[in-house]
């Protein structure tokens, strides 16, 4: 449920709410054993060896909770970020600053030679915030790219799937599939993300047995760039207008608290925004000590 709540929000990751709660690794191993699950039990009609095989259990849990969180927490997160925007990304932040320190700790062996993924990740994931939002014509074959990256973003901690289809112009045009029931392209989206999670799941496998602190310096870079999406004071600096017919932010970029104040008239909130960003660290450390107790 954590990682549909994180994958509803431009900027957070569920990927990283995996990495945090320990069932990361658990997730890869299930998604790359597919293939050869269909193949070597499905289709002979072993559908015990099927599910066994793929920890069919544990997928279809994983599924169940991101589904039922996306249908319940999507209203609410919207109207929280509408009504108390600086509070709402201020949590958000916390949530992202405590990944970063987890995801670090998880290093090897500290070496000179990480600063390099490190900084790339970091300039990376930083140029992809700055990104506009995107408009393109929403066709068959656009929702299926769409679905593929996507879900390739998600899958990674400190990349944010829903972020990039605002970039690419497909939030919107998503979520009216989802709310209308749009069932064909609804497959070609689902298709799209089989697709890039079967084929990024292994890729990611590979590259940490391979180089394992390389690959978590760069994520560890994505995650520190990634904290430029979700500061909680912005300043608009142009609007476009979406398909209600509502202006709404195109640039933005970040700002202080004092000038967010002088800019806007609001009060900038930051006593209470950095206490709650306090409580969005703490409950990194909470999910992260659950999965701890869960781990053999």
């Amino acid at each position: 449920m954590a990682m549909g709540a994180a994958d509803i929000v431009p900027g957070v990751s569920g990927g990283t709410i995996a990495f945090i709660s320990g069932i990361y690794f658990r997730l890869l191993e299930a998604i790359n054993a597919v293939p050869g699950a269909v193949i070597g039990y499905l289709f002979r009609g072993d559908l015990k060896g099927f599910w066994g095989r793929c920890d069919g259990t544990f997928l279809i849990s994983l599924l169940v909770g991101i589904l039922v969180s996306i249908a319940t927490l999507a209203s609410i997160i919207s109207y929280g970020l509408e009504t108390y925007p600086v509070l709402i990304w201020s949590f958000f932040f916390g949530l992202i600053v405590a990944s970063v320190w987890h995801v670090g700790r998880q290093v090897r062996e500290l070496s000179p030679v990480l600063l390099g993924p490190l900084l790339a990740g970091i300039a990376f994931a930083w140029w992809v915030t700055t990104l506009p939002a995107g408009q393109v014509d929403p066709s068959g074959l656009v929702f299926l790219g769409a679905g593929a990256l996507a879900i390739c973003a998600m899958i990674l901690p400190g990349i944010s799937g829903s972020f990039i289809l605002v970039i690419i112009g497909m939030y919107a045009p998503v979520l009216d599939a989802i709310r209308n029931l749009e069932a064909g392209f609804l497959m070609l989206f689902a298709s799209g993300c089989l697709i890039g999670l079967l084929s990024v799941a292994r890729l990611i496998t590979w590259a940490f047995h391979r180089f394992h602190d390389p690959v978590l310096a760069l994520l560890t870079g994505f995650m520190i760039g990634a904290l430029n999406k979700v500061w909680p004071w912005k300043e608009t600096v142009s609007w476009r207008t979406n398909s209600s017919g509502e202006l709404v932010p195109l640039n933005e970029v970040s700002v202080t608290p004092g000038y967010y104040a002088e800019l806007t008239g609001l009060d900038s909130q930051w006593p209470v925004a950095l206490s709650v960003a306090i409580l969005g660290f703490a409950m990194v450390l909470l999910v992260e000590w659950l999965g701890s107790r869960t781990r053999p």
